[in-house]
């Protein structure tokens, strides 16, 4: 299962994981010493507190999955930066993301030649659970910068 965790991130370490019905949860840690300041560019290690963080990813299985990451908020010492505090962030998922980049590609590659409400049914089956507005959102932003 480490193997599956680091696919999302090298820097995630697999703890344990529940299979709940048609559904896979995960969960993970961060194993980096330093995070860097998404404001300011400066690097801190003092960890102001901790949270879960869960989202959806790819299935594995024909499950569904969902990640829960213990995730960190660092204090940043840069006098100069405007916060005090900021939270790990990761790559493969958007600031407040609830999906997986490779997540959102999915739905919106089933997503393009069928109506909404067909595939949010479609996905609801084995891919992950998303209704029809955030399947339009997903599609407009998508679209939008084209």
């Amino acid at each position: 299962m480490d193997e599956f965790i680091k696919e999302l991130d090298p820097n995630l370490d697999y703890l344990e994981h529940k299979i709940i019905g048609n559904e896979v949860i995960i969960y993970a840690v961060s194993n980096r010493k330093i995070c860097r300041c998404p404001y300011c560019g400066s690097e801190s290690a003092r960890i102001h507190s901790r949270y879960e963080k869960s989202f959806q990813d790819l299935p594995i299985m024909s499950k569904k999955t969902k990640v829960v990451i213990e995730n960190r908020k660092f204090f940043c010492d840069n006098p100069d930066c405007g916060f005090t505090t900021f939270a790990e962030r990761f790559d493969f998922l958007a600031q407040k993301g609830k999906k997986t980049k490779r997540l959102i590609e999915k739905i919106v590659d089933v997503s393009l030649n069928t109506s909404s409400t067909t595939a949010s049914r479609t996905l609801k089956d084995g891919i992950a659970d998303v209704g029809k507005s955030t399947i339009c959102s997903l599609l407009k932003k998508r679209y939008a910068s084209s």
